[in-house]
């Protein structure tokens, strides 16, 4: 063990980093991006408080598009497009795009889906008061959906994970790279073991701690 972590430690740690750097980045553009969409979605569809079938229409049908692209695809489709954006399309900083493009439409649809558990009597009973469409969005639909958020959220991220370790494949490095290029190129496998292990961890911490943040909101 201590001379596989003297050979392997820095170069695991460093991508391990990696990782988590590609998720986080990727992640918090995705929220930003697919929020709203999700948002609109509900309000534009059918029977929704700004019902539009255009925008409605446009939106479902990009968000199914990106949708059935599996990522190791739309990863090298858009090439051009993420070295127009970032200036590069290997290492951390050119998988970027391609995570926030495949993850956006995902989180929309998973935040769609969370809106629309909250009860319309609620949403009702608010508007019969007055109050504008903004703050029955953000205050009384979006606070009611919390809890049914957050697991959206968990489910996005563990499939963002996923994503990064596909990614490794285009040297986007990261846990992903690390399997590829050492654990089975090189027939190391201690190596591919070992960024299963870490990413089995990662996954099980994650949805933990959605599981439980999402509780504790449903419980307020």
């Amino acid at each position: 063990m201590s001379s596989f972590l003297n050979e392997w430690g820095d170069t695991i740690w460093q991508a391990f980093l990696d990782t988590l750097k590609m998720t986080s980045i990727s992640l918090i553009v995705a929220i930003i991006i697919g929020l709203p969409l999700g948002i609109l979605l509900v309000l534009t569809r059918k029977g929704g408080e700004a019902e539009n079938k255009v925008v409605f229409m446009i939106l479902n049908t990009v968000i199914n598009v990106i949708r059935s692209i599996p990522f190791i695809i739309l990863l090298f489709f858009i090439l051009p497009f993420t070295k127009l954006v970032m200036g590069t399309t290997i290492g951390v900083q050119g998988v970027i795009v391609p995570l926030v493009v495949y993850t956006a439409p995902y989180i929309a649809r998973l935040m769609e889906s969370a809106l629309l558990e909250v009860d319309k009597g609620v949403v009702e009973a608010y508007q019969s008061m007055g109050i504008s469409t903004s703050k029955i969005i953000w205050y009384v639909i979006v606070r009611e959906a919390r809890a049914s958020i957050v697991l959206g959220l968990t489910i996005a991220t563990i499939g963002l994970i996923g994503a990064t370790a596909m990614a490794g494949l285009v040297g986007a490095g990261g846990l992903g790279d690390i399997a590829y290029q050492f654990g089975h190129l090189r027939f190391q496998p201690d190596v591919m073991y070992t960024t299963i292990i870490i990413l089995i961890i990662m996954v099980q911490g994650i949805q933990s701690i959605g599981n439980i943040v999402s509780r504790k909101l449903r419980k307020d």
